[in-house]
């Protein structure tokens, strides 16, 4: 299996970061509670991700880190919708500059990814 790049213990379940794709888990009690037993692992693509959302967390809510998928049904009501949104983690305001890392870091590897597929199109012969 590849190495995890980051990680987040975030407070509705972790994400790891891995170089083509993130995944989101739901381990624990309350991550169970706040989306539901039945949830499986989910797996998201770098190059599925259109949008990253990030709210700080302050001292009176938490923040969270949302990833917006093509075709998805974005929450843009903020933290309340965002609790029950598959595609978010919640997070405590002491994680806040570990989520910027993250968020940095996947911006980062999404761009190598378009680089690199840009240079192989660019590599193919023009076809009539």
């Amino acid at each position: 299996m590849p190495d995890i790049l980051m990680h987040l213990d975030g407070i509705n379940g972790q994400l790891e970061l891995y170089n083509d794709k993130i995944i989101i888990k739901r381990k624990g009690a309350l991550p169970k509670i706040a989306q539901g037993s039945f949830r499986e692992d989910k797996t998201i693509y770098l190059k599925q991700i259109t949008s990253i959302q990030v709210k700080p967390g302050n001292i009176f809510t938490n923040g969270y880190i949302q990833f917006s998928l093509p075709g998805g049904n974005d929450s843009t009501k903020g933290l309340i919708n965002a609790t029950q949104d598959e595609n978010t983690i919640m997070f405590v305001r002491k994680h806040n500059s570990v989520v910027e890392e993250i968020k940095n870091k996947i911006e980062h590897l999404q761009s190598t990814l378009t680089m690199h597929q840009e240079v192989s199109s660019a590599d193919e012969p023009n076809k009539i």
